[in-house]
């Protein structure tokens, strides 16, 4: 009995210092004796270039890894490596814990800031992140705050809150703007035609066919906005009913139809001109916009003006705190890089290394030079 034991205690402690050797091994840098793989670099660079303005461009980020874009994002992702794992270090010496309760309350801040838990799904569809993605992120975060607030206690008074206020009055200032809402009957040809020539009826189609029934279509749809025009014409008082059970628009039509204040550059200009012109509590005719055919409800109509202190207080005393829990943050992570063992296992992933190939490339073309200055920024 003792001997298996004896067996298996060994075997045990053999894998685990594989473990140890193949993590070594596959280390590209190591923090405080702590590997950062390849694959964690991968998987980090991939992310960051997935979803970036040049990913939406589509310039392919992975595709020349001497490239100067290539190397500034490079540089940029093995910062934040270093960074995060000296932060989770520190996390778990301090202790540091946080509970699903603690998520949950930052994910409500979030989504009522956002508007509604609909408006905060598609944002995050828009970005190609997943909920639990997000959620993984957002208990990191919560992690680090709880981690500044161990280094500092931050607090801003009213009056270093009025100050900001007085001195940046424009940022409160707001234009006209008109409270509607609206039915939507989505009517796009294009997007009508591609359906159509893509389904097996109208493979075989000619583009004189296909051009008939996407006009055949969107007879139909408008026909469908004025039978509802029509329906609210002899009672305006069930705008918010039709327009749960109608809109296409489903964001606002879970809200009767109603989206809120705006001004009038945030709208596309038909549905602004028109909503703009209109008196509160009338409605307009059909209006056409490249989303379709809608129907506006005016409701509500402010003048330009300012917020009021006392209405944006808590969200300057926010903004405020949150500045300085950043300069906190960041010479805590200066002090932490100063006194860190930090071993570039493989010397391309050295900062250093990576900063004379930027400027090697950067002496044959200057304005790459600015470029990379500005993304600093």
């Amino acid at each position: 009995m003792k001997k298996t034991k004896l067996l298996a205690t060994i075997a045990l402690s053999t894998m685990l210092l594989s473990g140890c050797v193949l993590s070594d091994r596959n280390a590209i840098i190591k923090v405080n004796n702590e590997a950062i793989t390849k694959q964690q670099y991968e998987q980090a660079f991939d992310a960051v270039a997935n979803n970036s303005m040049f990913s939406q461009m589509g310039i392919d980020m992975k595709k020349d890894p001497n490239s100067f874009m290539h190397l500034m994002l490079k540089d940029r992702v093995v910062n934040e490596l270093i960074v995060k794992k000296l932060l989770d270090q520190e996390i778990k010496k301090k202790h540091i814990k946080v509970s699903s309760e603690d998520i949950d309350n930052k994910l409500k801040t979030i989504i009522d800031k956002v508007g509604s838990k609909d408006k905060f799904n598609q944002i995050l569809k828009e970005n190609g992140i997943s909920a639990s993605q997000f959620r993984k992120d957002l208990t990191d975060e919560v992690k680090v705050e709880k981690l500044v607030d161990t280094l500092s206690v931050v607090s801003v008074g009213d009056a270093e809150a009025k100050k900001f206020y007085e001195k940046n009055i424009e940022q409160f200032k707001y234009p006209d703007k008109v409270r509607a809402s609206h039915i939507l009957v989505s009517a796009n040809a294009e997007e009508i035609k591609e359906k159509i020539a893509s389904s097996e009826a109208g493979k075989g189609l000619t583009a004189e066919k296909i051009d008939a029934q996407v006009k055949q279509e969107m007879s139909k749809r408008l026909e469908k906005a004025q039978k509802l025009l029509a329906e609210l014409k002899k009672d305006p008082s069930q705008f918010a009913k039709i327009a749960k059970d109608n809109s296409d628009d489903t964001m606002s039509a879970k809200q009767g139809g109603d989206l809120g204040f705006f001004a009038k550059e945030e709208m596309v200009e038909p549905f602004a001109n028109a909503a703009f012109a209109m008196k509160p509590n009338t409605l307009s005719d059909v209006i056409v916009t490249p989303y379709g055919y809608h129907i506006i409800y005016v409701t509500d109509r402010k003048k330009a003006g300012a917020e009021s202190f006392e209405k944006v207080k808590p969200e300057i005393k926010a903004f405020l705190e949150n500045q300085e829990k950043v300069k906190v943050l960041q010479e805590y992570v200066n002090t932490l890089k100063n006194n860190a063992k930090i071993e570039y296992k493989d010397a391309s992933f050295n900062p250093e290394v990576i900063q004379k190939q930027l400027k090697e490339q950067a002496k044959s073309n200057p304005a790459l030079m600015d470029s990379q200055k500005s993304a600093k920024e």
